[in-house]
């Protein structure tokens, strides 16, 4: 027994060295082939998850689709009056030679509608961005924000916002001074409007959004913020005084709500641009300390410096879902304003918080 135990342990050497020489190199390399070719697969699969885009997105929200591009705030932490620096620099905006005719024609339209017993277009007295610059503090890393204004006025920007019209060589505006890629640059005589946009929140959380008179020349009849008012030079500046954002957003809500100053608490929460037209917007946020939705109706039903800006008014409940959910009504969804929809959600973030905000909305995007 012990000889057969001998002679199957040397059977079993030889053939195991038989089975090495012959099979091991060839297994080897098919192990090394099947390593590789998975290998590949699973580089292929992750290359086709990867993409690369723009890293400045203007604000969407499931079907709804602006132009407005924050380019300062989140919400969740406000711009301090401290943080603005704003330098007026005196040389005035003058269109190029190709677009100078067309603000002519603007004057001469206002001139034919005077004498025709019609409204004449109000020239009124504005400013052109030049530049927005954004900083940081170096210690708390705040932001600090510097704007650069030149002087301008209304039958400017009513030219400059022709920026798809032919010029005599066939390029457009649009295509000549503005690069898609480069959202922030672009030449002052193209920017000729900055405004405040407020959101305003009665004491009773209701959202009041309104809706502009078919009256305006720019977005007649568009659903837009609560309150709308464009710098002005002649209002805004006094002396060789820069405009003070607050002071400008305070005129707006006394102008278009008739609140006085000690009856809301008023932050200033982005910067954002129409990226479209190039509308320049500082987003405030309005909380009424004790007027209801009535009180504000009543309030209003007495008198409003600028009634004629607004058709109608609407009051939302201010809460995350419902105002996501009246964003996107199917008779609202394409009748935005370009920087409204931006302004309520940042809004709803500084005073529900980024988290809660964006799980409401998530939720009624996938329920549409």
């Amino acid at each position: 027994m012990v000889g057969i135990d001998v002679a199957n342990g040397v059977v079993g050497a030889v053939l195991g060295i038989v089975f090495a020489t012959l099979f091991q190199q060839p297994l080897q390399d098919a192990w090394f082939k099947v390593r590789r070719r998975s290998t590949r697969a699973v580089r292929r699969l992750r290359s086709r998850g990867e993409e690369s885009g723009p890293s400045w997105t203007t604000f969407s929200l499931g079907p709804l689709h602006t132009p407005a591009l924050i380019v300062e705030g989140d919400g969740e932490s406000t711009i301090g009056a401290e943080a603005i620096h704003i330098q007026v620099v005196d040389e005035e905006v003058v269109l190029p030679p190709d677009m100078a005719g067309w603000r002519n024609e603007i004057e001469a339209e206002s001139a034919r509608l005077q004498a025709g017993n019609g409204t004449p277009i109000w020239n009124g007295q504005r400013y052109a961005v030049e530049a927005l610059d954004v900083s940081r503090t170096a210690l708390e890393e705040q932001p600090e924000v510097h704007l650069r204004l030149r002087p301008t006025d209304y039958y400017t920007f009513l030219a400059a916002q022709q920026l798809d019209r032919r010029l005599p060589d066939g390029a457009t505006p649009r295509s000549r001074y503005l690069d898609p890629d480069a959202p922030l640059k672009a030449p002052a005589f193209l920017q000729c409007s900055f405004a405040v946009n407020i959101a305003v929140v009665t004491a009773d959380d209701m959202l009041v959004v309104t809706r502009r008179s078919d009256r305006v020349r720019m977005s007649p009849g568009v659903w837009n913020s609560s309150v709308n008012e464009g710098l002005a030079r002649h209002i805004d500046s006094s002396g060789r005084n820069a405009p003070d954002l607050y002071a400008v957003a305070r005129r707006g809500m006394r102008e278009e709500m008739s609140l006085e100053t000690n009856e809301y608490s008023l932050a200033l929460l982005a910067f954002v641009l129409d990226s479209e037209r190039r509308h320049w917007s500082a987003h405030f946020s309005a909380r009424l300390k004790t007027l209801t939705r009535d009180d504000l109706r009543a309030r209003m039903s007495r008198g409003v410096a600028d009634r004629w800006e607004h058709q109608t008014i609407d009051y939302v409940p201010f809460r995350p879902a419902d105002v996501a959910r009246y964003l996107l009504r199917a008779d609202r969804v394409h009748r935005w304003a370009p920087l409204a929809p931006a302004l309520f959600h940042l809004a709803l973030v500084d005073a529900h918080g980024r988290a809660s905000v964006e799980r409401a909305e998530a939720q009624v995007v996938r329920r549409l």
